[in-house]
This record gives structure tokens, sequence and C-alpha cells, in this order.
């Protein structure tokens, strides 16, 4: 039994390095959805903790606003985990920065500076759906799994301590370097932000309205937001594809709500 156990060992170590990197690109995630909850509800203290990096607008007319968008967003058939992530929307008061962003477990926060570029609802829609997805596709977790590497992964595949192993993992990522996304995390972002537009209100192409801010803006207005989304141009191309291939329409004011948006942008 004892040489049987080593060789089952010994064929885990030969092989686990492949099959995790295969799982991994499968998206595998071996942590429940709750820790993602649990997760973004310790984030959400640590950011309600950290006024002076993340101030809080004082406006509760804006951000019920902009949780009314987050809420018609998650109604989309797309949402998987509506009723497990609250989404629920704080706006930071900082006008010199372009950002949003979403914990794990679906706490989204919206910089001033983000709601002031844009020129309409679609827009914020548009980036609001984005992050949305990185916490309904559990990017941070898989991440996670991803650097927990072969050995870890073997631990918990023998049963030796799983959730001293986790726990491990979970150290590799502190506070807010959960939510620096690779390229492919942005690219399924945007798919399925234009999917969850799809199903709404909003000119489903209105991303692409987001991107001709960010690549007119420059400096350190949008350095944090680029730190987290990395923007190379394959983004904006995926994007015009999904246009053409969806056979849109132009947009138009019923479905961009320039109108309306430009009476919240006024009030910051």
């Amino acid at each position: 039994m004892i040489v049987r156990k080593h060789l089952i060992q010994a064929v885990f170590m030969f092989c686990l390095p492949v099959l995790v990197v295969g799982l991994a690109q499968c998206g595998l995630n071996v942590y429940a959805p709750s820790y993602d909850a649990k997760m973004g509800a310790d984030l959400d203290k640590q950011i309600r903790a950290n006024s002076k990096e993340y101030p809080i607008l004082n406006d509760t007319y804006v951000r019920d606003y902009v949780q009314n968008i987050a809420n018609q967003l998650t109604n989309s058939p797309a949402i998987k985990y509506r009723g497990t992530f609250p989404y629920k929307v704080e706006i930071i008061n900082d006008p010199k920065t372009l950002n949003a962003f979403c914990t794990p477990g679906g706490y989204i926060y919206v910089y001033t500076g983000i709601i002031k570029a844009l020129d309409n609802e679609a827009s914020l829609a548009a980036v609001m759906g984005h992050e949305i997805a990185h916490a309904e596709r559990r990017h941070a977790t898989q991440r996670m799994t991803k650097a927990m590497g072969a050995t870890l992964m073997l631990d918990l595949a023998l049963g030796k301590n799983p959730d001293k192993t986790v726990e491990i993992a979970g150290n590799l990522f502190t506070g807010l370097a959960l939510l620096k996304n690779s390229r492919d995390d942005e690219a399924e972002s945007d798919e399925y932000s234009f999917k969850y537009m799809q199903s709404s209100k909003w000119y489903p192409g209105a991303l692409g309205y987001f991107f001709e801010k960010v690549k007119g803006n420059g400096g350190g207005s949008i350095e944090r937001l680029l730190s987290t989304h990395p923007l190379p141009q394959d983004r904006i191309d995926a994007n015009a594809a999904r246009v053409r291939s969806s056979n849109l329409p132009p947009p138009t004011e019923s479905n961009l709500f320039a109108r309306n948006y430009q009476e919240v942008k006024n009030r910051l």
C-alpha cells in the first residue's frame, strides 16, 4: 500500500503541472463563490475605512442613479450570481481619476472622474457591465487558483490540509492586488458586458465610446485605470467586430440617454 501511495504521488507530481495549466486555461476555480463574496465584503470594509484614498461621495441621488444601472444590468439572463453577490454600488469622489472597479463578490466602485469624462448613460452602463463581468466570471479567484501551482494543487488532490492550502494561496493576493486583470480577463469582460447590454435598454456597443475617451486622455488621469485594466488595440477591434456582427443600427438618444446623463454630471 505504501509503494502504491508513493507511485500515485509520483504520477501526480509528473502530470499535475501540465494538468494545472490546462485546467486553468479552461477556467478551473478551486474556490466556492461564497469565498469570492467573503473576499469582496472584506475588501469593501478596507475601502470604506480608507477615506483618504477612497473618499465616498455623499450624494444619494448620484449613487442611486448608478445603482439603478447596476440593477438593470444584473437582470440580464447572462448573469449567474444574482442573489449570491450583492452588486452594491458606491461612488468615489475623485474627479481626477478615470476608473471603476468591482471586487470579487460584486462590490462596485465608480469614480466621479469617469462619470464626468463620459458623455452618455450607455457608456457608463457598458463600463459597469465590464466590471460586473469580472465578478461574474470570477477572475480574481481564477488567478488565485492558477497561482497556487502544482505543489499546492497536489496537496488539495491528496487531501493534505486543504484549508491551509487555500489560505496560503489567498495570501498571494492581498488587498486590491486582486483587481489587476490580465488581457484575457479584460477581453472576456468586454464580451460579457456586450451580452448584458444586449438585453438592456442601452446601445450594446457603447463600450467603444469609453475606449475613445481613454485613448484621448493621457498622464496620471488614467494611470490607475490602465494599471488594472490594460487596453491593447485588440480590445478596441473586438468591440467594433461585435457591433458589426450583431448588425446594430446606429445609436440614438433613445438608447444612449445623453440628456439624462448630463443632469447627473452637473451635480458633480
